[in-house]
């Protein structure tokens, strides 16, 4: 058995990855990449930038894509919660439009990989939350695209109960996705 077990979240390339965690007393080791175990899986093995941030509970970050040079990226939080979104933009996907959410902590590890022609997006749903992520292009300012985050043809559920989103000015801004 590998070191990760990887579950189809029903959108082509959308995948939960779980990391087999060995603890004892001291603490806990996992991998977090592998890249035989990720080829074998389907996802690239190829990763050209890390990113880190921290967010304070009720920022939404999103929804973000490249246009021209689309971004895959595998996510995973190192301190909090958060409620990671990738939204389905291959207009040849029998799944365009449809949105898939997972909630990515500190204890369960998971960590999801959203392939190239998604939009990305999370919520903090803890006091704060580290956010890391590898992406498979640099990212590219001039080719940003993005939907706003309460598109009302996504209709997302972003897990924030009665807290109100902060936003950024410039995600205030973005389009619907009938306009992408």
């Amino acid at each position: 058995m590998g070191k990760f077990k990887f579950t189809s979240t029903g959108i082509d390339g959308l995948t939960v990855v779980q990391p087999t965690v060995f603890g004892d007393e001291r603490g806990y080791f996992m991998e977090t990449y592998q890249q035989a175990e990720f080829a074998a899986a389907g996802i690239p093995t190829q990763f050209l930038q890390d990113n880190q941030s921290r967010s304070c509970q009720g920022v939404l970050r999103g929804l973000h894509f490249q246009k021209k040079n689309p971004q895959g990226k595998l996510v995973r939080v190192i301190s909090g919660e958060v409620f990671d979104v990738a939204v389905d933009l291959r207009k040849d996907s029998v799944t365009f439009g449809k949105w898939f959410g997972v909630t990515l902590n500190a204890e369960n590890k998971k960590q999801f990989f959203v392939p190239e022609g998604f939009a990305h997006g999370f919520a903090v749903l803890s006091e704060s939350a580290e956010f890391v992520y590898k992406c498979t292009r640099l990212y590219d300012p001039s080719d940003e695209g993005g939907i706003i985050w309460n598109d009302q043809t996504l209709a997302i559920d972003w897990h924030l109960g009665d807290i109100t989103p902060v936003v950024s000015e410039k995600d205030k801004l973005l389009g619907s996705f009938a306009n992408i």
